[in-house]
């Protein structure tokens, strides 16, 4: 069987499987709970392939995409192109290091999503972001393309849902392991300075000390939450209040309006509301001045935290506005 492209925009519903709102929810219970229960979200590398049948799809699939992009591998044990992909997608798995999940699923034993996800062939690959499925390709192809679809995956989920994936600890799971001293990282003196920048209100130098670590390190994350809040906090140190606030009142769909009264509205600790204002705004406008409010509230998710609960539902009301 040829390889087949299929393109990254066709959106596939996955109502006849489960609601996304509803998944979306019930993954932020999980994490909640999780959090109860002094869990720290880590993985093991092992835990980043696994095997995934109807009746796990909505806890192993769909709820874990609110959190990281889930592939999906349909394949059979009579298919001898399978025998190739399938290794290849889990070394991948591996090497992305918690960028994207890999769920298996035995077409064999399956039936039902085979048919819900109109598979005409195997092997065939789709993915799940925030509960919306992703034709990939099918067949089996050359491992240059699969790591091209999945940097663009990988892309989707970062741009449209703040999908930043999962935390990777090698000695996860290994009860034998004892503590070690953690070594110091590649960009520690870098993220130093770029902190001390920041405490002494020297936005720029912060965000020039960022920028260079997320150059070569694009999904550093302690980079990406400083990058956003000096960001932040520079555009606010420039505005004055009492006309920011005049002109979004006196402009509600204007974007620049819009999103300088959401910062205003961050910093003051109306998270709810900064959110609110930029769905809103984002709702109202089109084109380029839409990408660039849904680009701001991206950044201000960055600043409060993927993992808090306001985070969640505004990017649950995001998704709505936008699809």
């Amino acid at each position: 069987m040829q390889p087949r492209n299929m393109s990254m925009s066709g959106v596939v519903d996955l109502a006849a499987v489960k609601a996304a709102g509803d998944a979306k929810a019930k993954a932020e219970q999980a994490r909640a709970e999780s959090a109860r229960q002094g869990g720290g979200g880590a993985v093991s590398p092992a835990s980043l392939v696994i095997d995934v049948d109807e009746a796990g799809f909505e806890t192993d699939v769909l709820q874990r995409s609110t959190e990281v992009p889930v592939v999906i591998d349909f394949w059979a044990e009579w298919c001898e192109p399978c025998k190739q992909l399938g290794p290849l997608l889990e070394r991948l798995a591996v090497e992305y290091n918690g960028r994207f999940l890999l769920a298996k699923v035995d077409v064999d034993a399956n039936q039902m999503l085979m048919q819900q996800f109109g598979v005409q062939g195997i092997p065939a690959v789709f993915a799940v972001v925030a509960g919306q499925a992703l034709p990939l390709f099918q067949g089996a192809a050359p491992e240059s393309q699969i790591r091209e679809t999945l940097d663009q995956l990988i892309q989707v989920g970062e741009e449209r849902f703040g999908l930043t994936g999962i935390v990777v600890d090698a000695s996860a799971g290994d009860a034998d392991s004892a503590p070690a001293e953690v070594p110091a990282g590649p960009y520690d003196a870098q993220l130093e300075t770029a902190a001390q920048a920041l405490d002494a209100n020297d936005f720029d130098g912060a965000v020039r000390a960022y920028r260079s670590v997320l150059a070569d390190d694009p999904v550093n994350t302690e980079a990406k939450l400083g990058l956003a809040q000096a960001e932040l906090l520079g555009r606010v140190a420039s505005l004055d209040p009492q006309k920011v606030r005049t002109e979004a009142a006196e402009n509600p769909v204007a974007p620049a309006a819009q999103m300088a009264a959401a910062d205003l509205d961050l910093v003051g600790g109306h998270v709810e509301d900064a959110f609110g204002r930029l769905v809103e705004t984002v709702r109202r406008n089109f084109g380029d001045d839409r990408d660039a409010v849904r680009m701001r509230l991206l950044e201000l998710f960055e600043v409060i935290g993927p993992d808090d609960p306001r985070v969640t539902a505004a990017r649950t009301a995001l998704a709505r506005v936008l699809f």
